[in-house]
């Protein structure tokens, strides 16, 4: 496959332990990215001073959202990066700017110290962030996919989804023992930076662990006129408008179940900020232990039959879920609510790095997927919160909803139109 190639059937353990590396230092990357999120209810009025707590929020998922809008440039910057110089050299670089910006945020100023400078600077740090991640995705599921066993890519693939949903867990677990450790005036005072330390000093561990991966692609591929190129892209534009087409929905219900759900939970259920931390960080787990099975489902059904059930339930139970949610009382009952949307949501998560990777050829993959996946996810994922805030704060909440539902219809249409990739798609004869 590779400069130090995985290739014979005694190099199985070696794919299994590059999986752990690569997917080590994704969870790493997300953790920091996702803290931010679950932090916001704690740390809004230290950088958005105001009376209001939804206007607070809707200001701190303006910042979120920002950090997205970067993602298109990380894509594109990275995916070059990892196709016309490694794999590995791309991830290494990501983690190190995702370890810059968390430092940054742990050590900011608020407003009352530095005044207008504190949102800026905060602004910044996401950006940073965002162009990490960018960066990110796109070339941890490039090579995860690469080096996984053929014929149970999918069941392998997943790990990239465990481990970022595994970040966003460990971003949940640690908010929930500051939680129990710290007075709410606590962590609205300084408990909200440990997080922000923590994932720093994390990185440098990912550093280590993705310094010894193998890399995935043979030089020739990387020295190829196209790697790494727009134009080169351009001449798979079909693949790359389809991973834009199921993306948007996928992206989009990903982010309204996960990231903001807590404070969908808080400030439209109104359940207690403890007891929805701990309502998700159970539905999270769950959800995390799910991806290798639905993965594996992929390797035994078709990347496209597993597209098709996520975007008919998508569709079809978006809008009473998201109800069911809005009035529920019982922590339990919003825990299985909860669980039945990420299982949903599963069928698209397990395999939504592979199914991307085996559309594109080597020499543009990792930009391929990279890029494909910033596009949609800036303009739909990222903004997820932000619009279901501001659609609240004019009193037509519901219509996220239904907003919610229009663009899984949009993914399922899609992949109506889409051809199996794991039967016909450019890894397929990857040994």
């Amino acid at each position: 496959m590779a400069d130090t190639v995985l290739s014979t059937s005694a190099d199985t353990r070696r794919r299994v332990l590059a999986i752990v590396g690569a997917s080590s230092g994704n969870l790493v990357e997300w953790f920091d990215f996702y803290i931010y999120s679950f932090l916001a209810l704690y740390f809004a009025p230290a950088f958005f001073p105001s009376g209001n707590p939804t206007t607070q929020l809707l200001n701190t998922a303006g910042v979120f959202a920002a950090g997205f809008l970067m993602r298109p440039i990380g894509g594109w910057m990275f995916g070059r990066i990892a196709d016309k110089h490694g794999r590995r050299t791309s991830m290494m670089i990501s983690v190190l700017m995702m370890c810059a910006g968390s430092l940054v945020i742990c050590f900011l100023p608020t407003y009352a110290s530095i005044g207008a400078w504190a949102p800026f600077f905060l602004l910044i740090a996401r950006l940073f962030q965002g162009l990490s991640v960018g960066g990110e995705y796109g070339t941890s599921a490039t090579y995860m996919s690469e080096v996984a066993l053929q014929g149970r890519r999918g069941f392998f693939a997943s790990f990239q989804y465990v481990t970022l949903i595994g970040g966003q867990l460990a971003a949940l677990l640690v908010l929930v023992v500051l939680q129990q450790l710290l007075s709410t005036e606590e962590l609205r005072a300084w408990g909200w930076r440990i997080p922000f330390g923590i994932g720093a000093l994390a990185a440098v561990v990912s550093l280590y662990l993705r310094k010894s991966l193998d890399e995935t692609t043979t030089a020739e591929t990387r020295k190829l006129k196209e790697a790494g190129t727009l134009r080169g892209l351009m001449q798979h534009k079909g693949a790359f408008l389809t991973v834009i087409g199921f993306t948007a929905g996928g992206s989009l219900i990903f982010y309204t179940f996960t990231t903001y759900m807590q404070k969908y939970l808080v400030n439209t259920a109104g359940m207690h900020a403890k007891t929805a931390s701990n309502v998700m960080t159970a539905a999270l787990f769950i959800y995390m232990i799910m991806q290798p099975a639905f993965g594996a489902l992929s390797d035994r059904i078709g990347r496209r039959k597993s597209m098709l059930w996520f975007g008919g339930l998508a569709t079809f139970c978006t809008v009473p879920l998201l109800y069911a949610l809005k009035d529920v009382t019982s922590p339990f009952m919003a825990f299985v609510l909860v669980v039945i949307a990420l299982a949903i949501v599963s069928l698209y998560t397990s395999i939504s790095g592979l199914i991307k990777a085996e559309m594109f050829p080597a020499e543009v993959r990792a930009l391929g997927v990279g890029l494909s996946y910033a596009v949609a996810n800036a303009v739909f994922g990222g903004s997820a919160e932000y619009v279901a805030l501001f659609l609240k704060s004019i009193g037509s909440e519901s219509t996220f909803y239904w907003y919610v539902t229009a663009l899984c219809a949009i993914s399922w249409i899609v992949s109506l139109r889409m051809r199996d990739s794991s039967k016909e798609g450019y890894l397929r004869d990857v040994p």
